[in-house]
């Protein structure tokens, strides 16, 4: 028996039913369940009988938009979809709890259901929600050029994937400062629903900071992951900043040091020229004497040493 003939007998049992019957029972179902892509959801139902020896004839499970029901229990047999059963294994038309089990949660399964339930006392439905939600994958930024300094326009992209609903990427600079207006983010949905984000945030030479954080936000405002980007040292040149860097941590040590080697011989020279102008400014009135003194000298008889001593003497008295 296929599931067209079991809906259109089951349509036909309910008009007997309701005339035959006009007691409801009531169907608690829980309103909103919200399931996770690729893992079971329940959607939790409950008879609850007007007689506690109820028996259950009909259940019908129905998704709003599709035609063919998801479920049906009737006359003792039950027809369900792939992917689709009664939560409980060993259900009965005694059990009252007619939940719906999705074994495999798609982003097709979200959207109202409707669990109908007709027994021998009476009948009564109830609708649930299901959201469907998928977390997104840690995100990953790329730039363009590789390497970005801050002496150069430059272009970071962050990517995630997975997630549903729709979310969103923002950015953030050195740590907590919001950058997100700067940047321009893309959505698009797979083919399994799921959706695929992307951000463009363009970096300005001049404007660029130490750090770049792409936060990725569900639809519901929740942070779900990060990734943080560091931009590289100050570089000129062509094949990138890490020789010149070295070079530079070398240089400018070595140019100080020069220049004040430099500057203290400078100091010694001005000082040892002010010296010997000062020393010659103090002789200057003993040069007569000391002229005096070597004629004496020359003049001197060499027969009579003494003498010249003594003719030395006076003249330098």
């Amino acid at each position: 028996m296929n599931m067209n003939s079991i809906g259109t007998r089951f349509v036909i049992f309910a008009v007997i039913s309701l005339n035959a019957n006009a007691v409801f029972l009531t169907v608690q179902c829980k309103s909103e369940i919200v399931g996770q892509y690729g893992q079971q959801s329940l959607l939790q139902c409950v008879v609850e009988p007007i007689d506690k020896d109820t028996t259950i004839r009909v259940v019908t499970w129905r998704k709003e938009g599709v035609k063919r029901a998801l479920l049906v229990f009737h006359e003792m047999e039950t027809i369900q979809e792939p992917d689709f059963k009664f939560a409980d294994p060993s259900w009965n038309n005694k059990n009252m709890n007619v939940s719906l089990l999705i074994t495999n949660t798609e982003v097709a399964n979200s959207g109202d259901y409707t669990c109908m339930v007709i027994t021998d006392s009476g009948e009564g439905s109830s609708m649930v929600n299901l959201k469907v939600v998928a977390k997104y994958s840690e995100p990953v930024i790329h730039s363009i050029p590789k390497k970005i300094t801050r002496t150069a326009d430059g272009t970071l992209i962050c990517d995630t994937d997975g997630g549903y609903p729709k979310g969103h990427i923002r950015w953030f600079v050195d740590g907590d400062w919001e950058w997100t207006k700067s940047s321009k983010m893309e959505a698009q949905q797979t083919q399994s629903g799921l959706f695929h984000l992307s951000s463009e945030l363009t970096l300005l030479q001049g404007s660029i900071f130490s750090t770049y954080t792409c936060v990725v936000f569900n639809a519901s405002g929740g942070k779900e992951a990060e990734h943080t980007f560091e931009v590289g040292p100050e570089s000129s040149g062509i094949g990138g900043g890490t020789g010149m860097d070295s070079a530079s941590k070398i240089v400018a040590p070595v140019v100080v040091i020069g220049s004040l080697i430099a500057g203290l011989l400078l100091v010694l020279l001005i000082y040892r020229k002010r010296s010997q102008q000062a020393r010659r400014h103090s002789t200057a009135p003993l040069m007569g004497g000391h002229q005096e003194v070597c004629r004496c000298e020359l003049e001197g008889d060499e027969d009579h040493p003494q003498r010249m001593d003594d003719r030395c003497q006076n003249l330098q008295v």
